[in-house]
Formats: C-alpha cells, structure tokens, sequence
C-alpha cells in the first residue's frame, strides 16, 4: 500500500472540498473495492476521505411516493429493510444476493453506484428502477449516469449524497453468481413503472449495465425467440460470450416468473 493522507469528513460539502483539492484523492465508505486495490498497490491515492458517518448518509425513508436511499446505508440494511421490501421486492432481493455477509454488512449502495463494476448488482435496479442519483451538485437519472466499464457521469468533485426511486407496479431480479466471487456472471432486473411500461436492465454479461430494448418490447413476457444481443458482451476466462448470452436470456425468463 503507498502511502496517502486519511481525513474524516463531518459534511457532504467538506467531502466534495477535498476531492477538489487532487484529483488523487477518494472517498472511503464501504471500502469493499477500495482497500483491496489500496493493499494491492492497483491504485495510489493522496488522501482517504472518509465519508462514513456523515449524519443522514445512510438515511432509508419514504419521500411522498418515492424511496429515498442514503449512499452509505449498507447492502444488508437494504435487503432487510421493511419499507424497501414493501416498495420494490426486486430491489431487496438483489441487495441480499450481493457478495457474502461481511460484503453486505460494509458494502454501500453509493459506493457501488460511483465504481459501476461491469458485474455489480445495483446498476441493474438503478437503471431498471429508472432511479435518480443525487449528489453534492445536481440530480442525475440513471439512463444518463452510468458511461460504460467504471465509468459513470460523476465530477471529479461530485459526492452522490443518496438515490431517489420511483415506485414500480412490479420488479424482481434474477442473478447467476460467480462460485469465487458472488459477482454476477449474468443478472437482469425487470420492472413494469407505475405508467405501466416495461424497463428490463441486464448486468454481468456485458461491458456496463444496459437496458435491453427487446424484451422491454415483451412486456413482461418470456416469448421463446428472444435473444440477448449487445456489442459489447464479455468474452473471458469466466464465461465465453455465447455462454453469457445464453444466460441473460434465461434470467430474464426467471425473472419475469418472479415479478411482484
């Protein structure tokens, strides 16, 4: 591990000043993927800004008709939490099948979100879900926030602060889990908005999350000629790309079967 400064922050806009100060710098929630690349020399960084128990961060609460989520509530706050349950049972499942329970006990949502891991879970809610993602200087909705393989719509400075979620008619996600890594080898979340349309959103399988327009179309049926296909499907010592592709399309079979 290189050497770097740590500093507490008491405030969302201390964190966002000190991010501005380098562009070395990173914030430290969960830390899940964070302190691994630290330890393994991966990444170097000036300072460590940890944003951890800045009041309110990890807040869980209904906003009118919308849940309101913190960056810093944890996956297993998610997935047990009664008002998420109550509001999307896909949301929750998918929180519960993150990792292992020490990932879920100390992995955040927002620090999920800002990394936007080609095979992490959350992405598929926030961009199936048709979430927004506040931060420390705007809103921004999902469709626009995730850039590809870890890259996202984020300022250098920018702080997400929390995701606002409006609720579905019916959600539900279906994940094949790497043995070693709990990461998902393929997953697809579906869900019908309280308009009634149909937003399908497929993780694991390709170089970022993505929506798949085609089954969309199906709305919220598993029609046996629907096939996966996207450009950019990962082909790798984990799964060769027809095997993904296979995969999205079974998910989405049990997912639909699912929905609630």
């Amino acid at each position: 591990m290189y050497p770097f400064h740590y500093q507490k922050a008491s405030s969302v806009a201390q964190a966002s000043a000190a991010l501005a100060r380098s562009g070395e710098s990173r914030l430290l929630s969960g830390g899940m993927t964070l302190i691994p690349s630290l330890k393994h020399r991966l990444i170097q960084v000036d300072e460590l800004i940890d944003i951890k128990g800045i009041p309110g961060l990890s807040d869980i609460r209904m906003q009118g008709d919308q849940l309101w989520i913190g960056a810093g509530a944890t996956h297993k706050q998610v997935a047990q939490h009664a008002q998420v349950r109550a509001f999307s049972a896909g949301l929750a499942d998918l929180a519960g099948l993150i990792g292992d329970p020490q990932v879920r006990a100390r992995g955040t949502l927002g620090g999920s979100v800002a990394n936007n891991d080609p095979a992490a879970d959350y992405p598929a809610a926030v961009l199936g879900l048709a979430a927004s993602i506040v931060t420390s200087h705007r809103e921004i909705a999902a469709d626009d926030f995730f850039k590809g393989m870890f890259a996202t719509a984020l300022a250098p400075d920018e702080v997400i602060q929390g995701l606002r979620f409006a609720r579905p008619l019916k959600s539900a996600y279906a994940k094949f889990r790497h043995p070693a890594t709990g990461y998902a080898m393929a997953g697809v979340f579906v869900a019908q908005t309280d308009a009634g349309a149909w937003r399908v959103a497929v993780t694991g399988a390709t170089d970022g999350v993505c929506r798949w327009p085609e089954a969309e179309a199906a709305a919220g049926h598993s029609p046996a000629d629907l096939r996966f296909v996207h450009d950019g499907v990962l082909d790798d010592i984990h799964a060769p790309a027809a095997y993904r592709t296979h995969l999205v399309s079974l998910l989405y079979a049990q997912a639909v079967t699912r929905l609630s």
